[in-house]
């Protein structure tokens, strides 16, 4: 089972809460909301960063960020070299995220998707299987193991 945290800026949280009531993802769990709880203004870092703790530490496998261009969370994200966080805005994207790259945090742009439209983009990204080959040896790259 694939342990999934949430969180999202005001942006997002509409779209947030409907994902954690929409989710049905097979082989999935969404198990932690860090935020933001309602849709007054945040700054998004405040929740990214403990989002992407848990995945850090193991108490998450991989996350879901949320905001409305899905640009911040994706960056704050990815400051951490343990994360591949990847802004995805439709189905095609999402897969080649995780077959290419292996990202483990897919970062939803709530402005610019409709709601459904993210189902299925999560739907995409977590049930795609990282391929490795050469792919491998470029994320390898971007973790600076080589």
């Amino acid at each position: 089972m694939i342990r999934i945290s949430i969180a999202s800026d005001h942006a997002g949280y509409e779209l947030k809460s409907f994902i954690k009531n929409a989710f049905n993802v097979e082989g999935c769990l969404l198990e932690k909301d860090y935020g933001c709880h309602s849709n007054e203004s945040m700054d998004y870092p405040d929740v990214v960063h403990p989002l992407v703790k848990s995945i850090i530490s193991g108490d998450a496998d991989m996350g879901i960020l949320i905001c409305g261009s899905a640009n911040g969370v994706a960056i704050t994200a990815n400051k951490y070299a343990e994360i591949r966080a990847a802004l995805c805005w439709n189905e095609e994207i999402a897969r080649l995220a995780r077959a290419h790259n292996n990202a483990n945090v897919l970062c939803l742009p709530a402005r610019f998707i409709q709601k459904d439209d993210a189902l299925k983009i999560m739907e995409a990204f977590f049930s795609t299987r990282f391929e490795g080959g050469r792919h491998k040896n470029r994320v390898d790259k971007i973790n600076c193991i080589l």
